[in-house]
């Protein structure tokens, strides 16, 4: 689509109430901030209701759109908090909200129609066909996911029927957003819950070396890049950090503007105000190597303390950014001025005295005082007057300029809430569990499928790279599961892929990212979500399953007590064995060891307590795999679905056959293993 007319908005991050006046007053023209309990920065100081009122007022009072960030999964018995939080958002007038959930998307829609929907990066969406399934969902704006190039933004933006926002300065997540589990999986905290861990920064050594920090990514800029996404039709790019102070969200906001103005900037002082040892421009030029990765150091954090008292000033004053227009016309009980800033809003007073009659012009002078808007959102935009105005004293036009300003500022922080309708989610209801629980299975390749359980299992999950070693004769039984990432050409690949596929006699194909469903349509194959969908409730199933989803693998940071709940009218699964992918990245932990010219495709990363994670490459990303793997086979009844799912990824088919025998005894496990969150849950 073409960029709309009005100029690239610069989205700044607003933590708290100072970072909000930070942003504002170093010329953000939109402020994106946390509604408290839903969004994905919850030790962030998040908005209430009420304050939320007052952020939407302050800020459009001064031109500056406000988005919502709702953006975590949602569990059952949050769903009418979750309700009640987007009629706070609509009540306070806020311009978009962003989400993460379906549920949130579903709500949104049927309690406050007239919001507009923001799908977060947190969504995966790194692809046209992505983009085009948010269009027809509803959503008016995508922000990708971080890990594109420059080629690829531009290539999605030239047919994307929606805006487009990408993250242009901040702190970069190894893990594709919304596709990492590691803290929730290491920690109890998670990262689509709004409480990552930040587990990436701690030390973790590649292939046996004695210590590094191989999961650590430098902050990524991308300021020099504006020019070039705007002109790929890019409407919107964002600054990373709601944890980070008021001064590097003024320097972040100065930079933007500058480089929106092809004017040079202060790089020095932008990496000053906080850098993990320099920034990378890293997937956006293509470079995915040892370059990229970084972490904080004391001369870093030297820097930024040297650096706030010139930071400061770039917030100590307001940004005037609001047109004015003054009119005078003369009155038998003085000269009246008007103010018009041209959006609907025109204030007016009347001078205390009468004007004298004057020998020389009085417009520059009258001018000059009325142009003396610097410490307001406003900026002199013109005067005309009816004859000639005669002289006033200064201060008189003083006291009109701010009167008037006053007024107009006033009126322009009146909130206009959204409406409302009277809907209220239904309750969840606690599901029927079936006595005899189904047993599926994942593997990575077919010759790791154990020849004696092909026809055992109710049905089997494989790579659609795997298709043609499938014998036809057992093709009813596979599900093709498709790639959750699918960066560069592999998008043009998997659709070429299903289309073979598509009439084969597979039994489906399994969306791990909503790109898939899109990607889907039109042919005769049935699909199923995988867990990369995140779905952690009753609404967000349903919503799938509206979309001819024939079944769904719940999230496995979902509780056994939540999943109970989660009945979306097709069978639902939970991973019952597996090395659960803790991250799939783009970026490579193993380049600071060799390259890939170097390298077999695989590795291991050893983190402080000895655990050794196994590194899998293909596809063009990098899965992380947790070393000990879940195992829930000896317990059939804990989880109340319609079938578990063995998820093989490191396995060799003996030992493939070994875990589904045990699970078929209900026998202990013979190894290490986790119960995963399925009994404690997460923060």
């Amino acid at each position: 689509m073409s960029a709309r007319n009005t100029p690239l908005e610069i989205l700044a991050p607003a933590g708290n109430e100072e970072m909000l006046r930070a942003a504002v007053y170093s010329g953000a023209d939109a402020v994106y901030l946390g509604f408290s309990g839903f969004n994905a920065r919850k030790s962030a100081g998040n908005f209430t209701a009420e304050t939320l009122k007052d952020a939407v007022a302050f800020c459009h009072g001064r031109g500056v759109r406000v988005h919502v960030a709702l953006n975590t999964t949602v569990y059952p018995g949050e769903v009418q908090d979750l309700a009640d939080a987007i009629r706070a958002v609509a009540a306070a007038g806020a311009d978009a909200v962003i989400l993460q959930d379906m549920a949130t998307a579903a709500l949104a829609k049927r309690v406050a129609p007239g919001l507009e929907l923001h799908g977060s990066t947190q969504m995966s969406v790194h692809s046209l066909a992505g983009v085009k399934e948010l269009a027809r969902l509803g959503f008016s704006r995508a922000i990708l996911s971080r890990e594109l190039s420059g080629r690829e933004i531009a290539r999605i933006a030239a047919e994307s029927p929606i805006e487009l926002e990408c993250f242009i300065h901040g702190a970069l997540c190894m893990s594709v957003s919304g596709q990492c589990y590691m803290s929730a999986f290491l920690g109890g905290r998670s990262g689509n819950r709004g409480s990552c861990a930040g587990t990436c920064r701690l030390p973790f050594a590649a292939d046996g070396a004695k210590e590094g920090y191989h999961l650590s990514l430098k902050d990524l800029s991308l300021v020099d890049k504006i020019p070039e996404l705007m002109e790929a039709g890019v409407v919107s790019v964002k600054i990373e950090g709601r944890l980070r102070t008021p001064e590097y969200v003024a320097a972040a906001v100065a930079a933007c503007r500058a480089a929106r103005e092809h004017k040079p900037y202060d790089k020095q002082l932008l990496e000053n105000a906080f850098s993990r040892s320099g920034f990378t421009s890293g997937w956006y030029d293509g470079k995915i190597d040892g370059t990229m990765f970084g972490v904080r150091t004391q001369e870093d954090t030297a820097a930024s303390k040297a650096a706030l008292p010139g930071l400061r000033e770039l917030y100590r004053r307001e940004y005037s950014r609001i047109p004015v227009r003054f009119a005078l016309c003369a009155k038998p009980e003085g000269l009246e001025l008007t103010a018009d800033d041209g959006q609907g809003h025109t204030a007016r007073a009347v001078s205390r005295s009468q004007p004298q009659p004057a020998k020389t012009d009085q417009r520059p002078g009258i001018e000059r005082a009325l142009g003396k808007t610097g410490g307001t959102p406003f900026v002199f935009g013109g005067l005309t007057a009816e004859g000639e105005p005669g002289y006033l004293p200064g201060s008189e036009w003083n006291e009109l300029r701010r009167t008037l300003l006053e007024d107009l500022l006033a009126q322009r922080e009146k909130l206009t809430p959204i409406p409302c309708t009277g809907v209220q989610p239904k309750p969840p209801v606690r599901r029927t569990v079936p006595v005899h629980p189904g047993l599926r299975a994942r593997f990575e390749r077919w010759g790791q499928v154990p020849p004696e359980w092909a026809e055992k299992l109710g049905g089997i999950t494989l790579p659609i790279a795997q298709a043609g070693e499938v014998p036809a004769a057992l093709r009813h039984k596979i599900t093709l599961e498709l790639p959750r990432v699918m960066f560069g050409v592999l998008e043009a690949d998997t659709r070429r892929r299903m289309e073979e596929a598509d009439g084969q006699g597979f039994a489906a194909f399994e969306a791990g990212n909503l790109a898939h469903i899109e990607l889907g349509r039109g042919l005769n194959t049935p699909m199923t979500g995988g867990f990369g969908l995140n779905i952690t409730n009753h609404l967000a199933a349903r919503q799938y399953a509206a979309l001819g989803l024939k079944s769904v693998v719940i999230l496995p940071e979902v509780t056994a007590a939540d999943m109970a709940y989660i009945a979306p009218g097709v069978p639902s699964g939970a991973v019952i064995y597996g090395h659960m992918p803790l991250m799939i990245t783009r970026a490579c932990p193993l380049h600071n060891r060799h390259t890939c010219q170097s390298c077999n495709g695989r590795g291991t990363l050893t983190d402080r307590k000895n655990k050794v994670f196994q590194v899998r490459c293909g596809l063009g990303v990098r899965t992380i795999y947790n070393p000990v793997p879940i195992y829930m086979g000896d317990k059939p009844g804990a989880l109340p679905v319609d079938f578990g799912l063995a998820y093989f990824t490191l396995e060799n088919s003996q030992r493939a056959a070994q875990v589904l025998e045990m699970i078929a005894n209900r026998a202990p496990f013979d190894r290490e293993f986790t119960r995963g969150l399925y009994f404690k849950g997460t923060a």
